[in-house]
């Protein structure tokens, strides 16, 4: 069974869950996730994880993005990007100069509060928000706090002006974060209304547009029998984690996932990996009730040798 992580060039048109679909088909095998979802509109970096690799999924899926979008101000939208219904519009004349913009993306640089959009996948009370917005139901949305780690104005231009206005930017941000939510604050700072007219997410983690294939070309590599040149094992998603050598002695303990005396690195750091043979064999976290021990988060079986990028 093929076990590794597969960067994926989503596509637009399809849903994170469309090309598990597809890869389930092309590769055979059922053991697949992705770590995070992209709406069908969005393209970009999707990491595909197989097999084994699959216990690392949130580990990516929680891993900082970054993005380039459109922000177009004069209209906003019931989805806050451009497949929505419009709620509000501003037909006047507009001007803004670059500094205007550029002050608007300072303001929303850092942490920040957000309120998720009704159509979204965020749950309240067992249920998505999208369910309650397509049953016309008005729900009071939990606001939460995002960081922004950087954004960049990447339009030329020094003055932007007309009814609609538009401009594209780069943000490199943490989990959780919603782009359209951002271009609506945008419009906010700015005094007009606005939304996400596209967007691409262009890096998840450590995996950049560069790594990725699309699901046409893992056919091909398939076929020719080339698919492990595009594999990275699962310890490439933990290589901002402190490793161990598994110590003597405690080869078994740690193989059968008990209960340790917690390293002195997990008072600096959340998690540590414990290695063998250069190969990660389990992740261990504090005890959540036993002061001064630790327990395994994720136990690896390395019988197999996974396929990896050289």
């Amino acid at each position: 069974m093929l076990n590794g992580i597969l960067p994926l060039w989503k596509e637009k048109g399809m849903t994170s869950h469309d090309c598990v679909f597809k890869l389930r088909k092309i590769l055979k095998m059922k053991r697949i996730g992705h770590t995070g979802t992209l709406d069908p509109s969005v393209e970009g970096v999707l990491p595909i994880c197989l097999g084994e690799s699959t216990k690392i999924a949130e580990y990516l899926t929680n891993a900082g993005k970054v993005y380039e979008a459109e922000v177009t101000i004069g209209m906003s939208t019931t989805t806050e990007d451009a497949d929505g219904e419009i709620v509000d519009k501003d037909d006047s004349q507009k001007l803004f100069s670059r500094q205007d913009i550029l002050t608007a993306l300072t303001t929303l640089t850092g942490t920040i509060e957000q309120t998720p959009p009704m159509y979204s996948a965020v749950k309240v009370n067992g249920k998505k928000l999208y369910e309650y917005a397509r049953a016309g139901i008005s729900i009071e949305r939990p606001t939460r706090q995002v960081t922004i780690y950087e954004l960049d104005l990447l339009s030329k231009e020094l003055i932007f002006s007309g009814i609609s206005v538009s401009f594209r930017i780069r943000v490199s941000c943490s989990k959780g974060t919603y782009i359209r939510t951002l271009a609506v604050q945008i419009g906010e700072q700015l005094g007009y209304p606005a939304h996400m007219s596209q967007l691409v997410r262009t890096a998840s983690g450590n995996f950049t547009a560069d790594d990725c294939v699309t699901l046409n070309q893992v056919e091909e590599l398939v076929e020719n029998d080339l698919l492990s040149r595009n594999l990275y094992d699962l310890d490439y998603a933990l290589q901002d984690m402190p490793k161990v050598v598994v110590p003597d002695g405690l080869d078994k303990a740690i193989s059968n996932g008990q209960v340790l005396d917690a390293l002195e690195l997990l008072g600096e750091h959340e998690r540590v990996v414990f290695t063998k043979d250069q190969q990660a064999v389990a992740v261990y976290i504090n005890h959540p009730s036993k002061e001064g021990k630790m327990k395994p988060e994720k136990m690896f079986n390395r019988s197999t040798k996974e396929e990896v990028v050289e």
